[in-house]
């Protein structure tokens, strides 16, 4: 199995590299339009800043080139973000792929601090990505914006509100927590990635 990581300007990326050959995956990261087509999986993660990084994939051509992957692709955090319609952050139109914006973390209490950062439970699991994942289940993030609860919707958390933990519309998954950084569920949650359509 060919798996690819896009490249772009984001932070973050080799910890998903690591947590991919943990689970026997040599990935390859590059942001070569054919060597992307030609993968039997594509990841999209990351960490960085909304605007900034559309300028990025729109000067690249990455942009029109993930909405028409046909494979089986992983947003991962900001990865996430950038799959829906427009984001806060930035006030920059996104990739469109979910019908969804992206809103700031508005906290109502002096302890709710932004960015959530930490251990979180997730709730309404349902899809393929999260097959054979206890109810309750820990995972971690790191994020000062959300996509609120949708129709894609495939998990929840609740920091300050309940919002969207997960997503998945056709071939399109993403998660905003960090699975390479949630210990055993998280590889659970790649490792059932690499397994679709299996």
């Amino acid at each position: 199995m060919k798996v690819a990581i896009v490249k772009y300007n984001a932070g973050n990326i080799y910890s998903v590299i690591h947590a991919l050959k943990r689970l026997g995956v040599e990935p390859v990261l590059t942001d070569d339009a054919e060597e992307l087509q030609r993968a039997d999986r594509i990841l999209f993660p990351g960490q960085g800043e909304a605007r900034s990084t559309m300028t990025y994939l729109r000067q690249h051509r990455l942009d029109e080139l993930i909405r028409n992957l046909k494979q089986p692709v992983l947003g991962i955090c900001i990865g996430q973000q950038l799959m829906c319609r427009h984001s806060e952050e930035g006030d920059v139109d996104c990739l469109g792929i979910f019908d969804a914006d992206v809103v700031r973390f508005h906290p109502q209490r002096h302890e709710d601090k932004v960015p959530h950062m930490g251990w979180n439970t997730l709730e309404k699991m349902q899809g393929p990505l999260f097959r054979g994942c206890a109810p309750e289940s820990f995972v971690y993030f790191v994020h000062s914006f959300y996509v609120p609860v949708n129709p894609h919707t495939a998990a929840t958390t609740h920091y300050t509100v309940p919002f969207s933990a997960a997503l998945q519309k056709a071939n399109f998954f993403a998660t905003q927590f960090h699975p390479e950084k949630s210990g055993s569920l998280g590889e659970r949650i790649l490792q059932n990635f690499l397994d679709l359509n299996e």
